[in-house]
């Protein structure tokens, strides 16, 4: 039915069909999910780290069986994470000077590559621990240049955060989930055949990286302005040290998560001498992934750009402190609920990853989010040293509060520098990726 103006005449708008409103825009992490690359991204993600999670147990009991020693046992994991700092700071410009697929897809072929070679009977136990050594070398350079290309497939603004909280949810998950796994794959099959299963992972987040994301060129040529790899890559880390803001969030990235792991580093020994079993144990190591999962879902899904930075610095600030409750030596249930509560402060790093691909020039962001994996891992290893040589001469209940307490006072000094470098008015809401910050 048409409706007539005031002179009689039909109104001519009125002949056009209605409008017909178009489905709403998705938001939250389906948004993310919308993009097919980043379907493709995520599946390989959720592949592999399964795959090396479950690798990880297998080669650790391997390693047991051929020498019966529990600091070699041990070894496999501190090996996981030590060569962190060599490949972050000397081969971080190989995420900008080479086209991000090819990196990918290299980087999980030479992993695969190492993990089967694990496999070959008779490999005396340093190889094993070498070759454990080289995939730890490249993965913060897998890690960065994935974490740059996110904002290439999603963007620049809310949804490279979501994107990125997709992948720690991920890893938070696939740790529980491929650590069960790998057990009952142990208590069925050989660990060689574990490690074989691995390698195949591997290979297959290695063509959905492939065949499912596109080729895009490097951000800067290799061979060009930037020179040599190992002195590009070093005048990369001196540029990020340099300014002042990225420092500061460099900071704030890795000082509460070195002080956040130091109590989870002890469950072993606080089991013990808790006289709580192997079941008990494992629930305790649960506690703070399980934690961290919920509160980044919720605040990736309740909360808004704006929300998310108003808790950064807050959070960020509180995230060691549950472990102060440590000091008085809880029983089991208690011990738990500190550990979930400890996990809640993940949630920081939402709105911390904005204000770090805005403060990142953007031939820079590959160096840099390599840089920021490797010094978090790095961060993790020490904090985990740390708690356990102080707990050969200090109880453990008290170490653990200890790191609590002092993880609070230096998160607190690493959030007041952000705070310090907060842009002028320019740089307000609005501006590019520093979404709320006027507003801390």
């Amino acid at each position: 039915m048409t409706t007539t103006s005031g002179s009689g005449a039909a109104d001519p708008g009125a002949l056009r069909p209605a409008a017909v409103p178009g489905p709403a825009p998705r938001t939250g992490y389906g948004a993310v999910f919308a993009f097919p690359e980043f379907r493709n991204v995520f599946a390989a993600h959720l592949i592999s780290m399964l795959g090396e999670m479950a690798g990880g147990i297998a080669l650790s009991v391997l390693v047991y069986r051929l020498t019966g020693s529990p600091l070699l046992s041990a070894l496999t994991f501190a090996t996981a994470l030590l060569p962190y700092v060599i490949g972050g700071t000397l081969l971080s410009s190989v995420a900008d000077r080479y086209p991000a697929r090819r990196v990918l897809v290299v980087c999980d072929l030479v992993h695969a590559g190492c993990v089967a070679a694990m496999t070959v009977p008779g490999m005396p136990v340093a190889v094993l621990l070498a070759l454990r050594c080289v995939p730890a070398a490249i993965s913060p350079v897998f890690s960065g240049t994935r974490a740059a290309t996110l904002g290439d497939i999603v963007g620049e603004g809310d949804l490279f955060v979501l994107g990125r909280s997709v992948i720690r949810i991920t890893a938070q998950s696939a740790q529980l989930a491929g650590f069960a796994a790998g057990g009952l794959l142990l208590a069925a099959v050989s660990p060689r055949t574990v490690l074989a299963l691995t390698a195949a992972a591997l290979c297959c987040s290695a063509l959905l990286l492939r065949f499912g994301t596109r080729h895009r060129p490097a951000r800067r040529v290799a061979g060009g302005e930037g020179g040599a790899l190992l002195g590009e890559s070093l005048r990369g880390v001196r540029q990020l040290f340099a300014d002042r803001r990225v420092r500061a969030l460099l900071l704030l990235s890795w000082v509460p998560s070195m002080f956040v792991v130091m109590p989870e580093a002890l469950l072993t020994p606080y089991a013990d001498a808790q006289g709580l079993g192997p079941a008990g144990l494992g629930l305790l190591m649960c506690g703070m992934p399980v934690g961290a999962v919920v509160s980044e879902v919720l605040a990736g899904t309740l909360l808004g750009p704006r929300g998310r930075a108003r808790l950064t610095l807050p959070v960020g600030a509180l995230a060691a402190l549950p472990a102060v409750g440590y000091a008085w030596d809880p029983s089991f249930g208690w011990a738990l609920t500190l550990q979930v509560v400890t996990g809640f402060g993940i949630a920081y790093s939402l709105g911390l990853d904005q204000w770090f691909l805005a403060a990142v020039p953007e031939e820079l962001r590959g160096r840099a989010m390599t840089v920021l994996t490797a010094g978090l891992m790095t961060a993790q290893g020490l904090g985990m040293a740390v708690s356990g040589a102080v707990a050969e001469f200090v109880p453990v209940h008290a170490v653990a509060a200890l790191a609590g307490g002092v993880g609070a006072l230096c998160s607190l000094l690493a959030a007041l520098e952000v705070r310090r470098t907060v842009r002028g008015s320019g740089q307000g809401p609005g501006s590019r990726g520093e979404t709320g910050l006027t507003a801390i």
